[in-house]
Parts: C-alpha cells; structure tokens; sequence
C-alpha cells in the first residue's frame, strides 16, 4: 500500500466516489424537486426538495452537497424542468420563489458546516437543517415580498408560515433517514 491509498481505496476511487455520489444526488433533486402541492394561500408550494438537500447534505457533506444544490440550480436555470410545478428557466428562479431556490444553498452549506463541526451528533445535525432553512425561509420571504410588493410579516404568512409544520417532519425524518443511509452508502 502507498502513503496515498486510504481506507476506501485510491484517492482517484475516492474522486470518483464523490463524482458519482455528487451526481447521483444531483439527480435525485432534480427527480424530488418538481413535484409539488400548490398551497392555495401562497404562490410557494409545497415541495419535497428541502428534504433532498437534508439528504443530500447527510451523505455528501458540506463542500459536495452545496455542489450538488448548485448543479441542481444551475440545471434548472439552464431551462430543464426540475425546480416545482416541473418549471426551469431563469424566470423561474427570478420570479417569487426564486429567494428559496438560493436558499437552498445556504441550507447545504450550514448544514454541512455543523455536521462536519460536531460529527455523529445528531443535536447538530437537527441544529444545521433548521439553522439552514431559517436562512433559507429568510431569503426566500424578503425576495417573496419585494417580488410581489408584501410586507414582510404577508411574506412570512404566505411563504413560511404554512409550511412549518411539514418542515418539521421532514426534518424530522432527515434526522432518522439521513445517518442510516451514510452508513449504508459508506458500505457500499
């Protein structure tokens, strides 16, 4: 073995590991993020596409996850339809929920920031998904209100509010699903 040869092999396996793990996650964003429920209240639906970050975060960390919510992004803004409702295109991340879109990569990031800070603490791990969505939801209601001239307290009703209570639960279910499925993928 040479000094370069880790645990799970070669540093290029370990590359092309993280390549195909970064681009399998990016895809399952772009599966999980167009379906959604319109919420007849609010122009934000509701979407399962947080909760693919929170598992995308889970088993990639913080510097591939935030990646692979980039490429999901940038994919989207390219015109495929993967961001809710199966839109794409610039004038979907320019319109009303695009400050959610960013968001999401704000979510990754201090996620993964925490997850890495205190590993296998799942404190920590709860901590980065709902630090992350409140900057996320912080981004996503001043965008919502300049977009549709709200308030922010009309922007925090239409576009958060609602949603609290299913965020919960997919945090919630994040923190149970995501640990077992890094040390499944890990034995793979």
């Amino acid at each position: 073995m040479s000094d370069k040869t880790t645990i799970t092999g070669s540093p290029a396996q370990s590359r092309t590991r993280t390549l195909t793990l970064t681009g399998l996650m990016t895809a399952v964003l772009c599966i999980l993020g167009p379906f959604s429920i319109p919420v007849p209240i609010s122009p934000v639906p509701l979407s399962l596409t947080n909760f693919a970050v929170y598992i995308t975060v889970y088993l990639l960390g913080m510097k591939s996850g935030t990646v692979s919510v980039l490429l999901y992004l940038c994919l989207g803004t390219a015109g495929l339809p993967v961001f809710s409702g199966f839109g794409g295109g610039l004038g979907k991340l320019a319109g009303p929920t695009g400050g959610y879109l960013i968001g999401f990569l704000f979510l990754a990031l201090i996620q993964g920031f925490l997850m890495e800070r205190f590993p296998e603490r799942r404190p920590a791990d709860i901590a980065g998904m709902v630090s992350g969505l409140a900057v996320c939801y912080a981004f996503g209601t001043l965008w919502l209100a300049w977009q549709l001239h709200l308030t922010p307290a009309a922007a925090l009703t239409a576009g958060v509010i609602p949603y609290l209570p299913g965020d919960a639960v997919k945090i919630i279910l994040a923190a149970v699903v995501g640990p077992k499925l890094k040390a499944r993928i890990g034995k793979v």
